[in-house]
């Protein structure tokens, strides 16, 4: 099945590696703003087509998949352009910049029979179910507290603090912290508070968010544009606790007595970047002629565009 990349950034070229050493799956197209872009990822690529236009791109009906690799500022618009031209799509994380977006598109989505998914990877990998079931055999007992976090020093870079592109600590890296709660700890949320300092751009620049669940649980997550944090997600029971290394992309999972003693070491699978998982499954559903992710539906998307919609009302009323 062929693939066209839409945008020729840093991400796309994580992409273009990941999908250039997998099997049953072709490179088919990249397109750029500019054909001189365009080419020169093509060429160090190895990609048989470059388009100098997004709508060049999405006209080619040899392409089965197109992934979207541009801040997430222009998700909405070039999804669009997609479904409309038939293209089934794996869009990058944060899907929309608001709920309201991602419920038109899911929208359009459905009305077209068009596969759409939001390209999270943390959604697809084998690392979510691994914690899970740790979690459901009761290791380390009742879990009713857990912490997270993922900040990077990243506020030199335009499309972080830039309003226009959609920037802020929380649509970049605070997605994944959210997403690592909920897929983790569950949806039966009763509150979320959050507290925020403002980069001077007006963007948000680091938050923390404490999440309140019904039953009396709670998670926390920080995230932050300033400096690199260590990244762990770490689950509190009464028989001891777990820590996953990098909730962006776990990469091992210990689990301690309430001695600090270790007694179990996981060690997530090999992969080729953990971009693979995504398309994997988006390929396979194509195949079978669904049109949503089983690991993130859009429905999925929505409720988490709608989260972070509520946290950020409740900046601007401060």
């Amino acid at each position: 099945m062929n693939i066209g990349i839409l945008g020729a950034g840093k991400i796309a070229g994580v992409m273009a590696d990941t999908i250039n050493r997998m099997t049953d799956v072709k490179l088919y197209a990249v397109g750029s703003r500019s054909w001189e872009k365009a080419n020169e990822f093509a060429n160090e690529f190895a990609i048989d087509k470059a388009y100098g236009s997004y709508e060049e791109l999405v006209s080619d009906d040899a392409i089965d998949l197109v992934y979207i690799a541009t801040p997430h500022s222009h998700h909405y618009e070039q999804m669009k352009l997609c479904i409309e031209h038939g293209r089934n799509v794996l869009c990058e994380k944060a899907f929309t910049y608001n709920a309201a977006q991602a419920e038109e598109i899911a929208d359009l989505a459905a009305k077209k029979n068009v596969y759409v998914a939001e390209a999270i990877w943390t959604r697809y990998m084998p690392s979510r179910q691994m914690i899970n079931e740790i979690l459901e055999i009761g290791v380390i007992g009742d879990v009713r507290t857990m912490t997270c976090n993922l900040s990077y020093p990243i506020s030199n870079i335009e499309r972080l603090t830039n309003p226009e592109l959609a920037g802020g600590a929380l649509l970049d890296v605070g997605v994944y912290g959210l997403n690592f709660i909920v897929m983790h700890m569950g949806k039966d949320i009763s509150d979320i508070e959050s507290s925020v300092i403002m980069h001077e751009t007006g963007v948000d620049g680091q938050e923390s968010i404490t999440v309140k669940y019904r039953d009396g649980r709670m998670a926390v997550t920080t995230h932050s544009m300033y400096g690199r944090s260590d990244r762990k997600g770490i689950f509190y029971g009464e028989k001891g606790y777990m820590i996953v290394q990098n909730i962006n992309n776990p990469q091992w999972i210990d689990v301690f007595d309430c001695e600090d003693r270790l007694i179990r070491h996981v060690d997530v699978p090999k992969q080729i970047s953990g971009y693979e998982y995504e398309v994997m499954e988006s390929l396979d559903m194509i195949r079978q002629g669904q049109f949503q992710s089983k690991s993130m539906p859009l429905s999925e998307s929505i409720y988490m565009m709608k989260l972070m919609d509520d946290i950020r009302k409740g900046w601007n009323k401060k």
